[in-house]
């Protein structure tokens, strides 16, 4: 009986603590990630034919290489679409990332988590072990969150590879910088938590600058490619924090910024001279989407 199956996930974005996923971290440490579930989409359809061949085509809405952990999306719709009806959340998220492991991608598991069960989430990394917290914030807050943190695509791919290998055997070698910005990205994302759940918009901004240390101490070529636009825009009190989506050296940047609605269009003004296009968001909460349709012809 042919059939199609239709598989719809989100990509996320990373407000805090991400690398501390990496195993290379949290074999020996607890990574500590919250990130955030939006509706930009990574959908996989799966025709299987009457003689049970299968054929599987992907649609991105971002591209490749943006930050939003495209890929681990990628492979999650992936699974899903290939895997039994009723399967857990979790262990399609785990078999996603063993099948990049395969493949010998190095990175964490937090994006297969954020594609799989969608919203805003901490999510803790004892070892092969993840432990995950829905966080729910208020309408009121979420909205606040929506307004202020703008995102930019560069159109830079991310250069994760070199850099992430650079700093992992900078890590391996016992660099003190590395480890200390590993350090304060750990506690980043527990502060990240209780910032969402008690709703400190201060806090919250505070969080966001430790991450912005962090990735320092971590290689300053990290941040380089958004500097010459958000730079002075800090310095002139416009924008408080700002992160790269993912590795860094590229892709999508998030960009929180003060009050006022005159702030916000100096920001995009300032990130379009420089053709970064502004991305409209909203958090999704519904994670990873599967209708099946039976063709009875």
């Amino acid at each position: 009986m042919a059939k199609r199956i239709t598989v719809k996930v989100p990509v996320r974005i990373d407000l805090a603590g991400g690398w501390t996923d990496v195993a290379a971290y949290c074999a020996t440490h607890t990574g500590e990630v919250v990130n955030i579930a939006i509706d930009q989409y990574v959908t996989a359809t799966c025709d299987v034919d009457n003689q049970r061949k299968l054929k599987v085509a992907y649609q991105t809405d971002m591209p490749t290489g943006c930050g939003l952990g495209t890929s681990g999306a990628m492979n999650v719709a992936l699974v899903a679409a290939i895997r039994p009806l009723n399967e857990d959340p979790a262990q399609i998220a785990e078999k996603a990332y063993q099948f990049e492991a395969v493949l010998g991608n190095t990175g964490g598991r937090q994006d297969q988590w954020a594609s799989a069960f969608g919203g805003v989430q901490h999510l803790s990394f004892d070892g092969d072990a993840v432990h995950r917290i829905s966080l729910k914030p208020s309408v009121e807050f979420t909205n606040w969150l929506r307004q202020h943190l703008m995102l930019f695509d560069t159109g830079l791919p991310h250069v994760s590879g070199n850099l992430h290998q650079s700093v992992w055997e900078r890590y391996a070698a016992g660099d003190e910088a590395v480890a200390e910005g590993l350090s304060a990205l750990q506690r980043a994302g527990q502060a990240m938590h209780v910032a969402i759940v008690e709703e400190q918009k201060t806090a919250f901004g505070e969080a966001l600058r430790t991450v912005m240390n962090g990735v320092e101490l971590l290689n300053p070529a990290l941040h380089a490619p958004f500097r010459s636009v958000l730079d002075p825009l800090e310095a002139s009190g416009e924008v408080l924090a700002w992160k790269a989506m993912g590795a860094g050296g590229g892709g999508v940047v998030g960009v929180l910024r003060s009050q006022g609605d005159a702030v916000a269009q100096r920001i995009r003004t300032a990130a379009e001279a420089e053709n970064w296009t502004h991305i409209e968001w909203n958090i999704d909460f519904e994670g990873l989407q599967r209708t099946e349709v039976i063709n009875h012809e």
